[in-house]
């Protein structure tokens, strides 16, 4: 079983940064697809940015391009996603998952392992 914990959620102004953790327990997540999605109140949860298990290459959304950055610490077996500019519709509850694919892939369905959500609230 994939157990994922996720870190680093808060209250942040308008324009602040976050840095989200994601650290796994019980398998490496090098190995791993892993995917940052959030989900608003009311919203579909939607896929923010993943990071291949392979040559390390991203996706992000449109929403999040130029803002976020997902990146791996292999030593310390976490994943993390810097957010920065951030704008009151990125308030959500942010997931990070993991999944068997070798392509950054943000489909929720290609994922195994979720963490429990970590809440993001940006607001003045």
């Amino acid at each position: 079983q994939l157990q994922l914990v996720e870190s680093g959620g808060g209250l942040v102004q308008p324009g602040g940064s976050l840095r989200l953790s994601c650290a796994a327990s019980g398998f490496t997540l090098d190995y791993y697809v892993i995917g940052w999605f959030r989900q608003a109140p009311g919203k579909e949860r939607e896929g923010v940015s993943c990071i291949s298990s392979s040559d390390g290459s991203t996706y992000y959304a449109d929403s999040v391009k130029g803002r976020f950055t997902i990146s791996r610490d292999n030593a310390k077996n976490t994943v993390h996603l810097q957010m920065n500019s951030l704008k009151p519709e990125d308030t959500a509850v942010y997931y990070c998952a993991a999944g068997p694919s070798v392509q950054a892939v943000c489909v929720r369905g290609k994922y195994d392992g979720w963490g429990s959500g970590t809440q993001v609230t940006v607001s003045s």
